[in-house]
């Protein structure tokens, strides 16, 4: 089936999407002393104590200088200018298994059972449907919805305290990747930020509020059943 322009355009967005999503979990750890641990230490206790959550995002593209993105605490990092706000849901269970539905500005559906990953876009009437391996590699994604090994994957490093958060920032070792780095924030044991550095300048801003940890989910919650009239495109 030949795809048209206009899905073509959707696919590109569903997986944008994907990789900006990250994302992430609120870890409601035991409280901390006063001084918190390394953001590093931090997300190695989350990616070792979650292995489901839900709770609520808002995303939104973030404007900044390129040359200005060295440090989390250079001005660039905390631009003041915002665009392209969404918002939405999510839920997942590790490895793999997800739902990151946006509600605003428009609906759509990014879900995967641990196998295929689906796109599906009301508006359009349509889902596309691709295998999980070829979406997940090495993203931002992999990070909370996977088991990755961080350190053969990407190279950690912890950048300091900004805003109140905790701040680690991850290099991908490999080269072929969509982003030139992620920052990722964190306050006493709770996963609160995300910042994705794309290669061309871009900077997605991820705040995540009212999240769970490790909630009790149905086995088969994250099956995804087609809707009536709807199309299916291999992606």
């Amino acid at each position: 089936m030949k795809l048209k322009t206009a899905t073509l355009l959707k696919i590109k967005l569903g997986l944008k999407r994907l990789t900006a999503v990250f994302i992430a979990i609120n870890v409601l750890s035991p409280v901390y002393a006063s001084e918190s641990p390394a953001a590093t230490e931090q997300l190695n206790n989350f990616i070792v104590q979650v292995q489901t959550a839900k709770g609520h995002f808002v995303q939104q593209q973030i404007k900044t200088d390129p040359k200005r993105m060295k440090d989390v605490n250079d001005p660039g990092t905390w631009p003041r200018e915002a665009c392209c706000k969404s918002s939405g849901f999510f839920l997942f269970e590790r490895p793999g298994k997800f739902i990151w539905t946006y509600e605003e500005p428009s609906r759509q559906i990014l879900q995967s059972d641990g196998t295929y990953f689906y796109v599906y876009d009301k508006e359009l009437k349509q889902v596309i449907k691709r295998k999980l391996d070829g979406v997940l590699g090495v993203s931002p994604a992999a990070i909370l919805f996977g088991s990755n090994d961080l350190n053969k994957n990407f190279k950690l490093r912890d950048i300091g305290k900004e805003a109140g958060l905790n701040w680690l920032e991850l290099k991908p070792r490999a080269a072929d990747t969509q982003f030139q780095r992620i920052l990722i924030g964190f306050r006493k044991g709770n996963l609160e930020a995300m910042k994705l550095f794309d290669l061309f300048g871009n900077v997605t801003l991820l705040v995540f509020t009212d999240m769970k940890k490790n909630p009790s989910i149905p086995p088969d919650r994250f099956k995804f059943t087609v809707p009536q009239d709807v199309d299916v495109v291999q992606g």
